[in-house]
């Protein structure tokens, strides 16, 4: 299972590196990472699904082998839809395509999944624990109004966003981890052993935090009304760490005209610990829409 490696040039100058993995006439299936990984870790769920579909990843900037923006406003949400909008006009030109996502990369998503100018050329959104941060903010003050004693249980999942936002914290931890620490995490989180290690943990960990710096402050502060183009499947982690359920189960529905979603017994790595299963929630969305 070999890749064909790709270098895309952005309009504002940065390099992403992507591949495209099986045959190319195959429907197009685009997977978006999060924090703090890299493209390679949807490998275990290409290895499910590359008989089934033409594959699209790629690191997003500040990630993996693309490259580093100097500028925390070079990683807003506006922009990184328009790096994915850059990707697929390269490697998948004039073509549709379906998009499934994780973590940070399903939150950046969601900036293009509510895009109109994706209507009809994004045909499906798969997102596994990542929120629209403007769904979340509305979702936060309507909760606040009819019910703010449940306000604090469901940030207190979110505890690592302010310390992300702290200068130098942040950047001096993620430079303590090596691989095989960053293993030993996972493997706590998910209760499975010799899960595939991440051997730029150290750079992915502290350039990504811009990710949390350039959006949270400026959604939750000014969130716009956002509904998807297309129709949307959550996979929600039974045992998720860092994302309370509740994003996805009561704020959603108001913002999806399609919409479903599927509960799994997992923690937040689940497309490391359960990557068949995941696939086959992917897969079978993606098939339901034809």
């Amino acid at each position: 299972m070999q890749p064909k490696v790709h270098t895309v040039t952005t309009s504002d100058q940065q390099t992403l590196c992507a591949k495209t993995w099986g045959d190319e006439k195959n429907t197009p299936l685009v997977l978006v990472h999060g924090y703090p990984d890299n493209q390679e870790v949807w490998e275990s769920i290409i290895e499910n699904l590359i008989k089934d579909f033409y594959i699209v990843t790629y690191d997003v900037r500040g990630a993996g082998l693309s490259s580093i923006p100097k500028r925390i406003r070079d990683y807003r949400l506006e922009r990184l839809s328009l790096d994915l909008q850059e990707v697929v006009d390269e490697l998948l030109p004039n073509r549709q395509f379906h998009m499934a996502a994780h973590d940070w990369g399903s939150i950046q998503s969601w900036e293009s999944a509510t895009e109109p100018k994706f209507k009809g050329r994004l045909l499906s959104y798969t997102t596994i624990s990542g929120p629209c941060l403007d769904h979340a903010a509305l979702f936060l003050r309507d909760k606040f109004k009819s019910s703010p004693g449940q306000i604090l249980k469901i940030l207190t999942k979110s505890w690592y966003i302010g310390a992300f936002h702290l200068p130098l914290l942040a950047p001096t931890v993620w430079s303590l981890f090596s691989p095989e620490k960053w293993g030993k995490v996972l493997t706590q989180l998910e209760r499975k052993s010799n899960l595939p290690l991440n051997n730029n943990i150290n750079a992915d960990g502290k350039y990504g935090i811009n990710l949390y710096r350039a959006n949270f402050i400026p959604r939750l502060t000014g969130p716009r009304q956002r509904y998807a183009q297309c129709p949307v499947k959550a996979v929600i982690l039974k045992y998720d760490t860092f994302v309370s359920p509740e994003y996805i189960t009561e704020a959603m529905p108001k913002w999806v005209e399609n919409f479903e979603y599927v509960e799994l017994e997992a923690n937040h790595w689940a497309i490391l610990s359960e990557p068949a299963k995941i696939a086959d929630h992917i897969r079978q969305f993606i098939k339901a829409q034809v």
